[in-house]
């Protein structure tokens, strides 16, 4: 049998019942949570992660994600128990359910179906069907069943018992620390002439690891190199670099991370990133610098 796009919207009013038409006995197969049983829940709730999640019967689990970055961020994933055999697109609309008389469905967006992967959507849709959500409204998703040429597909969210958990999933969002893991793991302090203290904006910056840690203790491995400028003779910078590597160390430790996987070497004046000889660009030379790996 030669296979046919699926045409959205293809309804007008969404009743929940499987359909069949005489012509084609093409039939929908709804997959959707009853009102009684809708179960939304904060699935993960961290200053790193907030993921809200919603069960659906038969099918996998609707989820919306959101994790520390510099800018909001947020997207939707459908995790299917039967994943695509094929490449194609699904139609996702808002719903009224029967109980909003008048209420008008609602394009969202087409989310890509790819073989063998959980499909996903961007952003702004996903904040949209948060939205819809709220108002009560079903985000569906629409599509081809891949295994059954006979068979459409109709994924509902229900929208049951879906604010308490939403607004707490807000408040989780609203918490996440404005930074990530990459934006920490590679991490240069500066240093005061002939000094192991800290210049003020490096200070701001081992804040920021402190904050990320106190979140993730997932450390693999965390290197500390230490550096001088040439201010002074060799031997007495190269102990400098040392005194400040090894500080730096204690401080992470101070913060949660396990000492054996810190490993500490101090580089004296060495390996410079900026002239040594110019008293403006001297002070990038004394520095540590941290990189930590996770699994």
């Amino acid at each position: 049998m030669k296979r046919t796009r699926f045409t959205f919207p293809f309804v007008a009013a969404l009743t929940y019942i499987v359909l069949a038409t005489s012509s084609s006995q093409a039939a929908i197969r709804n997959y959707s949570a009853d009102v009684e049983n809708s179960n939304w829940r904060l699935a993960s709730g961290t200053r790193l992660n907030c993921t809200l999640s919603h069960q659906i019967p038969g099918y996998g689990t609707a989820l919306f994600r959101s994790v520390a970055s510099k800018q909001l961020n947020m997207e939707f994933e459908l995790d299917m128990l039967l994943l695509p055999k094929t490449y194609d697109f699904a139609g996702v609309y808002s719903v009224p359910p029967r109980w909003i008389p008048g209420g008008a469905q609602r394009t969202i967006a087409q989310m890509p179906l790819r073989k063998q992967f959980d499909s996903e959507l961007p952003e702004t849709a996903a904040w949209t069907m948060l939205s819809e959500l709220e108002k009560g409204y079903w985000p569906t998703i629409y599509y081809q069943d891949w295994y059954n040429q006979n068979d459409q597909i109709s994924v509902a969210l229900n929208a049951a018992n879906f604010t308490e958990v939403y607004q707490n999933f807000a408040r989780c969002v609203s918490r996440l620390l404005p930074f990530s893991f990459e934006d920490i793991a590679y991490t240069v302090l500066n240093y005061k002439l002939n000094s192991t203290e800290l210049t003020k904006a490096s200070e701001r910056r081992l804040a920021m690891i402190s904050e990320y840690l106190a979140q993730d203790s997932e450390m693999e491995l965390v290197l500390v190199d230490g550096y001088s400028d040439s201010f002074g003779g060799s031997f007495k910078n190269k102990e400098l670099s040392v005194e400040r590597a090894v500080e730096t160390k204690a401080r992470l430790r101070n913060m949660g991370v396990t000492a054996n996987i810190i490993e500490v070497t101090g580089h004296g004046e060495r390996r410079h990133v900026a002239q040594n000889n110019n008293e403006r660009t001297r002070p990038q030379n004394r520095r540590v610098v941290i990189r930590m790996e996770k699994p």
